[in-house]
């Protein structure tokens, strides 16, 4: 269990989660070991780290104890770098590999989300890397990846129903490759919404990895793919909402979210970023999709609170809550779309 925080710690909390923020005061020593323990908890903790290293040693509380923590956290940070750029060695091999047989596919997440939404790559670190396709392409694409040394990791049958191949590399099996034929992995559902190979191309339009694409897959992920389980997915969100460069990319939002069936995600991902981060763009674009009965139940269930007790004394409450909303996915009625 994390180290509990009290209201003002995790304000502070959300300040050295957001990439784009000024650093506010440093707290005394104890404080501020609570908060890195969050931050590494919560994915940010590269963030944080940045931003301490920018405003200097020198202005730290001099306490041993979190010298020593500081010095552990800044030499495994380095290593995460380090195993970033050997999984985006390895994916790009693997892309053109599957180029090579003519086998249409993008990478998402983590390595686009940190070239196209982060100012300091390194805010960014990834732990894997995922590979999109067509759902008739991913026996071909499976050959492929295992022709370049990754061995699936999880159960054929289940990868099947869940459109998501776990693989790892034979000889390191901390590098992992994440072979997908949909974003949305509970068949449940799926009826009502999807995020695949044509829906990215097809909200690209001419370009790639546009910003309405990119921000599409960041509400995916965080609502769709896990249960808001830790505030990078927002951070990623909140980037994307950033990353918008004009009214007409929002409105290429808003009709991706049509077209993909993700408007209840929508609304209730951007809503709980806005309210976070006091980002008022994204609170706008959130009330810019008619909520319905899921919405609004939604919205109460997805919190603040929510989020930051995921593992805390509340951390019960924060997963019943997380759990009923994805039956209010899973119950949720698709809505007329009119392309």
């Amino acid at each position: 269990m994390l180290p509990p925080l009290a209201p003002a710690d995790e304000k502070l909390l959300l300040n050295y989660a957001d990439p784009e923020a000024r650093m506010a005061v440093v707290p005394a020593a104890g404080t501020l070991l609570a908060l890195l323990d969050n931050a590494e908890f919560h994915g940010v903790l590269p963030i944080m780290l940045r931003k301490l290293r920018e405003a200097g040693d020198a202005h730290l509380p001099q306490d041993p104890a979190l010298q020593a923590r500081l010095t552990e956290l800044r030499e495994a940070s380095t290593l995460v770098t380090g195993q970033s750029m050997l999984l985006q060695y390895h994916g790009e091999r693997i892309m053109k590999a599957l180029a090579a047989k003519d086998i249409p596919a993008r990478i998402v997440k983590g390595p686009v989300f940190a070239r196209k939404l982060y100012k300091h790559v390194s805010d960014r670190p990834f732990t894997d890397i995922d590979i999109l396709v067509e759902p008739a392409s991913i026996n071909d694409a499976n050959q492929v990846i295992a022709a370049s040394g990754f061995e699936l990791h999880s159960g054929e049958a289940q990868s099947h129903d869940l459109q998501e191949f776990k693989r790892l590399e034979k000889e390191n099996s901390s590098l992992l490759i994440e072979l997908h034929g949909n974003l949305v992995h509970d068949s449940g559902m799926r009826r009502r919404l999807s995020l695949g190979f044509r829906e990215l191309q097809a909200i690209d339009g001419a370009g790639t990895d546009t910003p309405a694409a990119l921000l599409t897959i960041a509400i995916v992920h965080a609502a769709g793919g896990h249960k808001f389980h830790r505030l990078q997915l927002c951070v990623d969100v909140l980037q994307g909402v950033r990353a918008l460069p004009s009214p007409e990319a929002e409105a290429q939002l808003l009709e991706a979210a049509r077209m993909t069936g993700i408007e209840l995600e929508l609304a209730t991902v951007l809503d709980v970023t806005g309210r976070l981060f006091d980002e008022a763009r994204a609170l706008d674009l959130a009330d810019r999709i008619k909520p319905d009965l899921g919405i609004r139940l939604a919205r109460r269930l997805i919190t603040r609170e929510t989020l930051l007790g995921v593992n805390s004394r509340d951390k019960m409450r924060s997963r019943l809550r997380r759990d009923a909303f994805r039956w209010i996915q899973r119950l949720a009625r698709p809505r007329p779309y009119r392309a």
